[in-house]
């Protein structure tokens, strides 16, 4: 005779069973960040009439219930949507380009009912959504797989690089390489596929910076380079197929080689001139502080004065003062260096790096692979914005538009990152249950 399961006679039980297995801890971490955030950029603006705290606080709270939503709702749906998925995100960046808003010689936004909406930021999540589906059908194991998946990210980069947004292209690239990884693509492979890259900026590391140009820097430059360019030709010799009078070994020389010409191309004719000033500073460090350098310049200064303890909540002199342009922002981990320290800093750092392991433990042990990689899509996004945003603030990497996750001020950046980890936390939800007998 089967006896049935009594019913809880506790009510909490009964509204928390949709959300039973979601990684709470994780949850808390995001919204203690964003709440964190909110207190930093109180702290940029309490001697300017602005009040963006509020607005950055009350984002986080939609995106919190939308993440709670997504939490409960099965992410297996979305395979099927993959497609339109991947149409929409296209049609919103090509919509940008047609009746987009301009700011800072860039047109990025749309202005809906008086709000500036940032496609680039929700054609992230579009991306690792289309990007899972597809390696879920087949993974990264072959060539032609990778090249495919490659392909299908090739649209959407294109439109966001055009706007021109370098930042968000390069995310792209960070969450692609992040998934085609977890996918069982050779990592050889990826790296030749980064390969080109580093050629060009190796042939070229001492262009323009150098005036006047030595012969000493030409050769030693080139033989660097050219160093580089034989490995990754050993590399794709070994790794690559079509291994056939080494023709896969030489195609990779070739491609490095023309790297370093594909170098100075993209330095005159790609690049716009506050990106080469950026990339000049931050290979140069110390040059034109009044000037393109002036933001990394003050808030290296605002960091190194807090120095262990920091100052205090609302009590950083630079930070009161203005003195670091864009902080609540791009630049909100020179208030955190400030005003708490190194000790502080290293608490923010440490309570990213609990998030992004709560995140890797769900992609291992979600029930299938596109669970999987939609986590490791958003660990890999997340972990790419982390390194380049807090790297810049100290000048280990050059100024980008790429904000802090759950703490830089932007509307479309923090609900992307709550969809995101609406998201994972649906893969975590719908793992399979352990069975009791």
């Amino acid at each position: 005779m089967l006896l049935k399961r009594p019913r809880s006679r506790n009510p909490w039980h009964r509204w928390i069973k949709p959300w039973q297995q979601i990684d709470w801890l994780l949850l808390c971490l995001t919204i203690g960040v964003s709440m964190f955030g909110g207190l930093m950029i109180m702290s940029t603006e309490l001697t300017q009439p602005v009040t963006d705290y509020w607005s950055h606080w009350l984002v986080a709270a939609i995106g919190a219930v939308i993440a709670l939503f997504l939490a409960r709702t099965r992410y297996e749906n979305l395979i099927q949507w993959h497609w339109v998925t991947y149409t929409l995100t296209n049609l919103s960046l090509i919509a940008v380009m047609i009746i987009g808003t301009s700011a800072k010689g860039a047109q990025r936004w749309i202005t809906i009912g008086g709000f500036n909406v940032q496609p680039s930021e929700f054609a992230k999540i579009g991306l690792i959504i289309t990007v899972a589906a597809v390696l879920h059908q087949r993974t990264a194991s072959t060539i032609e797989s990778v090249f495919r998946t490659l392909a299908i990210t090739a649209i959407p980069w294109a439109l966001v690089f055009l706007q021109p947004d370098l930042a968000t292209s390069l995310v792209f690239g960070a969450v692609v390489l992040g998934m085609l990884y977890w996918a069982n693509a050779n990592p050889g492979w990826l790296i030749l596929m980064i390969s080109p890259v580093i050629s060009a900026i190796l042939f070229s590391i001492n262009w323009p910076l150098s005036q006047p140009i030595s012969l000493f820097n030409v050769i030693s430059v080139g033989l660097l380079g050219l160093v580089w360019a034989i490995a990754m030709g050993i590399l794709g010799w070994q790794t690559l197929p079509w291994r056939k009078f080494a023709f896969n070994g030489i195609g990779a020389l070739a491609l490095n080689l023309l790297g370093g010409e594909l170098g100075v191309f993209v330095w005159n004719h790609v690049l716009r001139d506050y990106q080469k000033d950026r990339l000049t500073v931050f290979l140069k460090p110390g040059y034109d502080i009044l000037g393109v350098g002036y933001h990394q310049h003050q808030s290296r200064i605002a960091i190194g004065a807090g120095e262990i303890w920091g100052w205090g909540l609302f009590q950083g002199p630079m930070t009161q003062l203005n003195f670091v342009p864009e902080q609540h922002t791009d630049f909100i981990f020179s208030a955190v260096g400030e005003e708490f320290g190194f000790v502080g800093c290293l608490v923010v750092l440490f309570i990213f790096c609990l998030i992004c392991f709560r995140l890797l433990r769900i992609a291992q042990t979600a029930k299938d692979n596109f669970g999987s990689l939609l986590a490791v899509g958003v660990l890999s996004m997340i972990v790419f914005q982390l390194i380049v945003n807090v790297g810049m603030t100290v000048g280990l990497a050059p100024v980008a538009g790429i904000p802090l996750p759950w703490m830089s001020y932007g509307r479309s950046a923090m609900l992307t990152n709550f969809i995101g980890l609406g998201l994972v936390e649906s893969v975590a939800n719908f793992r399979h249950r352990p069975k009791y007998y």
